[in-house]
Formats: structure tokens, sequence, C-alpha cells
């Protein structure tokens, strides 16, 4: 018996089924009445903003009670002004243009028919995401602007805050002549409505799992839906021999400083082994300053005297962690292929930043390094689909099918061929594979 007959009562299945009836009613719908939706959707976040804040006040003081971590309930928290930003992001999804219909490539035969691939929604995505309910109006609003229904499966710690977001969503599309349930919260708030989810394969066509690699790992064993793996980020920022030291100094205090709870933050410093009696004083002193504990190997901790930052010896452990926080692992490394072989062997695959005055060595760390994104003289912390002009993202992706790196919409669509004819057959089969 299958998961799908088994549970086939279930709250989660039933709205997964609905999820499928929208996701048909709209993908054919024109761009203008989606617009139309997202822009009532936005006025509606605005208007209805006091009922959402003091629902989420109750997951507030719920999390605080909790002893939870300030940096997460500063994540969770939605004031007047942080749901007039989101409305902000909503219009600005108006403005992107819709991917559904675009002919990726068309052609004639020689026989005269006529080829074309052409965007077309995925169908039913589900979005599985933590403490964050801002993720809750940009997935839906991008789900929407590409024509799929969504599922939304946030984490109890946000349920009252998502449970208001989507009732004002779902009010707001309805009110736009849209089906209501392209948009809809994942009943439940027990670990048994996400396996259900995870396991409604023929309802949902894509899972997409936001938030911490425990997360992310549970998603991507569990499911018998097709995964979208957005990922963790073990950034890394290397100083080459022909670094510019002060360029090298601010792309790196970027990297790590600027925001620390975000996955394109960097992780790890590699200075080429040329430079660094040169580069790592101005770089621990410009460290120690930002308050950033350095986890240094040998020749680092020997730099990190006299510099005033707080310096520990690295274990294996460090090269291989996520910090989220105001700590960095650092190495001098005795050359850019060395840089390289640490990457492969730590990296996450996220993000990786190379800061050298050499164009050859930009070039061939381009070339080997195989992450999402490399950055020559630029912070790890650009890839981000606005940062990239996309307006928004449904998550950065970090394996190699399908989507790479920031998700806009042209990534929340599939391709479907329209061959066009006038009257055509096939004749004799010609012995192919797969002919």
């Amino acid at each position: 018996m299958s998961d799908l007959t088994a549970t086939a009562d279930s709250p989660v299945l039933a709205a997964a089924r609905r999820a499928r009836e929208a996701a048909a009613a709209l993908a054919p719908v024109p761009r203008s009445v989606k617009d139309a939706a997202l822009l009532a959707i936005a006025d509606a976040l605005v208007e209805r903003s006091a009922e959402i804040t003091a629902a989420n006040a109750e997951d507030v003081e719920r999390a605080r009670a909790a002893g939870t971590a300030e940096s997460v309930i500063d994540r969770l928290t939605l004031t007047a002004e942080r749901i007039a930003a989101i409305a902000a992001d909503v219009r600005s999804v108006v403005g992107l243009p819709d991917p559904v219909g675009e002919v990726v490539r068309g052609y004639t035969l020689p026989n005269g028919l006529d080829v074309r691939q052409v965007r077309v929604p995925l169908g039913v995505v589900g979005i599985i995401y933590e403490a964050r309910p801002n993720v809750t109006v940009d997935a839906a609003a991008l789900c929407l602007k590409s024509g799929n229904a969504v599922l939304l499966r946030g984490s109890g710690s946000a349920y009252r805050s998502n449970t208001a977001l989507v009732e004002v969503l779902r009010a707001a599309v309805a009110g736009a002549g849209l089906p209501a349930d392209a948009i809809q919260l994942v009943p439940g708030e027990s670990r048994e409505s996400v396996q259900e989810l995870m396991r409604a394969r023929g309802l949902v066509d894509v899972l997409i799992p936001r938030g911490g690699a425990s997360l992310i790992r549970t998603v991507v064993e569990g499911s018998t839906v097709p995964v979208i793996e957005t990922g963790t980020g073990n950034c890394h920022v290397y100083v080459d021999a022909q670094a510019d030291l002060a360029m090298a100094v601010g792309v790196l205090l970027n990297s790590k400083a600027q925001r620390v709870s975000v996955c394109n933050s960097a992780e790890t410093l590699l200075v080429h082994q040329d430079v660094a009696d040169a580069f790592l004083p101005l770089a621990l002193a410009a460290l120690a300053e930002a308050g950033v504990t350095v986890h240094g190997d040998d020749a680092v901790l020997k730099a990190a005297e006299g510099t005033g930052v707080t310096a520990v010896p690295a274990t294996e452990e460090d090269w291989e962690t996520e910090y989220l926080s105001l700590d960095l692992a650092a190495a001098v490394v005795p050359s850019l292929e060395a840089a390289v072989e640490h990457i492969r062997r730590y990296s996450s695959g996220h993000t990786e930043a190379i800061v050298t005055g050499s164009q050859p060595a930009a070039r061939r760390f381009t070339q080997l390094v195989d992450s999402t994104t490399v950055a020559v003289n630029a912070s790890t912390r650009f890839t981000d689909g606005g940062e990239f002009g996309f307006g928004a993202e449904i998550g950065i992706s970090t394996q190699k099918l399908h989507a790479r790196g920031p998700m806009g919409l042209p990534e929340l669509t599939s391709t479907k061929y329209i061959v066009t004819g006038d009257g055509h057959v096939r004749g004799e089969a010609r012995q192919t594979v797969g002919g």
C-alpha cells in the first residue's frame, strides 16, 4: 500500500490535493492577473499589519519563555516597519518578468516541424522552513508569480504568525479572482505533518527546505518527493600572493562580519604564505576590532600575538563548521592549488572568494573551484538573489540538477516542448536509441 493510499484522509494530503487543483487553474493565468493579486497581497499586508503583529507577539512571547536565543527571536519578530518592507518586496516581484511561457529555445526541423521549449510552472511546491515568517510571504509571492501553488510548512515557533499571514494572503488572492488554495499553510505543528508532506509524491511536485543543516539533511534523506537542496554556507576567502592587501582586508571584513547569521558569510580565511607576514597583522587587527574570534593554525596563532584578536587553535572540526557567529577559521597555505584543495575538502559548495591582482590566478581559481558562486575581488555576501538582480529568491541551491545558486522565478519553472506540424506523420523508425 502506498503512503498516499495509507493516509488518504489526512489533512495534509487533503491540502495537497486542493493545491494540485489550484495549480492547474493557476498555470494558464496571464501575468496581469497574477500581478494584480500580488499588489492586493502587498496592500493587505499593510492594512492588516496590526493583527499580524498581534499574532507574532504571541510567538515571540513563547520563544522567550522557552529560552530561545535573541538572534533567533530577532528573525522571528515582525513589526509594522518590517511588514511594510515585506510588502515592498512583494511589489518588487510585480516588476519582474513572468517566466511562464518564455521560449527557452525554438527551431524548425528540416521536415517543417516547429519545435519550441517553453517554461511552465513546476506545479505544487512545498516549502519547509524555520522561524522566519518573512519567508512565508516571499515564497508565496514567488510561487504565485511563477504560476505555482505553494504548501508552506514553517516551524512551530512561528505558527501563529504564519497562520495570520496566510489568512491575509489567501483573502487577497481570492479577492483578485484566483484560487485561495494556491497558498496554503500545511495543517498541524507536529513532525508527522512534515513527514506526510515529504511522502506526498504524486501530489507535491518538489520540496524546497530552507534552514539549518539538520533540517535540510532530514528533508533530503527522508523525502520521496523530489527535493531542491538549499545548502549551508561554509564559505571561504582566499588571499592570493598578488592581492591588494587593503582590498583583501575590506573583502574579508565584509564577508565575515557584515552579517554573521546568514549562509553567505565567510567562515574560513586562507592566506598565501608569500603575503602572510604582511597581511595577517592587518587582518587580525581588523578582525579584533570587529569582535571576531579566530580559530587558527600555527602560523596564524603566531601572527595573532599582539594584534588584540582572540585566537584559539583550530581543530579539524573548525574547518568543517558553518559558525553563523563572530568566529572564523584561518590558515596559511603554500599555494593557490593548496587553497583549492582545502576548499574542495571542506567547502559546502556555496560561495568562495579570491582576492588577487593576477588575472591568471583569478582564472585558475574560478576554473578549479566547484561551488555555486566564485567571487573575484568581491565579498561572499553578494551571493543573494536580490544582489544578483533577481528581485528576490526562494533560496540558494547547492545541488547541480535543475537549479544552482540563488533561485529566482525561472528556477521555479520546468519546461515542456510544443511541437507544431501540418499533418506530419513519422516515417519508418530509425534504429536509434530512444527512437
